[in-house]
């Protein structure tokens, strides 16, 4: 089992994150990604979309 790591914004999640998302864990050969995001105020220091506490509901899970 193999797991990769992608720092990230992500804000907000859309189809070109999940692309990035497939791509990394294809070239890696990843089994699985973990995003480390940003909190309530992304990296540019400008306030999120979401909250930190929904973000992780709106990105792509586990799928079986």
């Amino acid at each position: 089992m193999k797991t990769a790591a992608i720092i990230c914004e992500y804000n907000p999640f859309h189809n070109g994150h999940l692309y990035h998302i497939e791509e990394t864990k294809r070239i890696l050969g990843a089994d699985y990604i973990i995003a480390l995001m940003s909190g309530n105020y992304v990296q540019r220091g400008g306030p999120a979309v979401i909250e930190k506490k929904n973000k992780s509901q709106n990105g792509p899970h586990e799928r079986s």
